[in-house]
């Protein structure tokens, strides 16, 4: 089976390109306002009146992170592809669970999304809360950011193959560094043990930045971040990448293979989309998912990603439901022989 996982439940959940907080905020993401006229939207739409009202995306992780930023640029193309004023508003709080509570509990007529991590197919699994992504509807997945199994230049790994020989010749012995406990990259460096048949010593760090610095200085023998977050390093000459774990390489480093290139059956990484509650009318799903086809694809939201270095990935919302599915199916299997479940 594909486990496809970038970002991240911050410090616990996150990578450091996902700021998650712990209060809530709200700001706009596009300055137009909606028709005159206009009234707030009560029970289902339909397409013939849809939408004649301000669409809210709201996010569950604070400003200036990869959530925030994706969320941010596709309201602007959403807007224009739609018709109608798209707001962002971040709610933050319980590692996303908040802002994606108040998405499930809205009246689902279309002027409602949530912006989805990868961590939704997680947090139930983690026990921050019962909400699954069988509770939403996707519209689509806008990008991906994969895992990277990334050492030391002056180790004694060149190669993949190389780290994992050693892992299973010294199991417990390498120190694997991630963004914190249950984050997404912590569940990478599990995830190749489930598939290798190896054993790490995994370090959680209050964000990825902070697991680089310790590779830098010698107290990890790895970290699984994204190619992203260790490109400067990589590029200094003091790191190298072993492996990404994503479906595709990264144009980050595109010379590197992906695990599954590699011979591993192992694809891990970040993603975000965007849903609705599950009983939004599919007449005004499919309203959303023409325009959101449009917004994902457009040349603003690609150009953004790659100077993030976000993969763009768009998928529709049936495939992105169909993806979302495997991988709940996958975490709730995985987290909780993990021993981190909360509470």
């Amino acid at each position: 089976m594909k486990k496809i996982l970038a970002l991240a439940l911050a410090s616990a959940m996150a990578v450091s390109l996902v700021a998650c907080g712990g209060s809530s905020s709200s700001s706009s993401a596009a300055a137009s306002t909606p028709a005159s006229g206009s009234t707030a939207a009560s029970g289902a739409a339909t397409t013939t009146d849809f939408p004649t009202d301000q669409i809210t995306i709201i996010c569950p992780y604070s400003a200036g992170g990869a959530s925030d930023t994706t969320s941010r640029i596709f309201a602007s193309e959403l807007e224009k592809a739609i018709g109608t004023s798209v707001v962002v508003e971040n709610k933050t709080g319980a590692s996303g669970a908040v802002g994606l509570e108040a998405v499930r509990s809205a009246n689902p007529d279309g002027y409602t999304m949530a912006y989805m991590p990868v961590e939704s197919t997680m947090i139930s699994s983690l026990g921050y809360t019962d909400l699954t992504t069988n509770d939403f509807k996707f519209i689509c997945r806008v990008m991906t950011i994969p895992a990277a199994v990334t050492v030391r230049a002056d180790s004694e790994w060149e190669t993949f193959d190389d780290f994992l020989a050693y892992a299973k010749e010294h199991p417990g012995e390498l120190r694997v560094g991630n963004s914190g406990t249950g984050s997404i990259w912590h569940i990478a460096a599990a995830t190749i043990e489930k598939e290798c048949g190896v054993t790490f010593n995994h370090v959680p760090y209050d964000g990825a930045a902070d697991a680089i610095a310790a590779l830098l200085g010698g107290t990890l023998e790895a970290v699984t971040v994204s190619p992203s977050e260790v490109k400067t390093n990589v590029d200094s000459g003091e790191f190298r990448v072993l492996s990404v774990l994503g479906e595709n390489r990264s144009s980050v480093c595109p010379d590197v293979e992906t695990a599954q290139e590699q011979g591993y059956d192992i694809t891990i990484q970040g993603w975000g989309g965007f849903a609705v509650p599950k009983d939004t009318p599919d007449d005004v799903v499919a309203a959303l998912e023409a325009a959101a086809e449009t917004a994902a694809n457009s040349d603003a939201v690609k150009d953004l990603l790659t100077q993030k270095g976000y993969e763009h990935a768009y998928l529709s919302g049936a495939d992105m439901d169909a993806v979302a599915a495997e991988e709940l199916a996958y975490f709730t299997d995985l987290i909780p022989s993990l021993g981190i479940v909360q509470g």
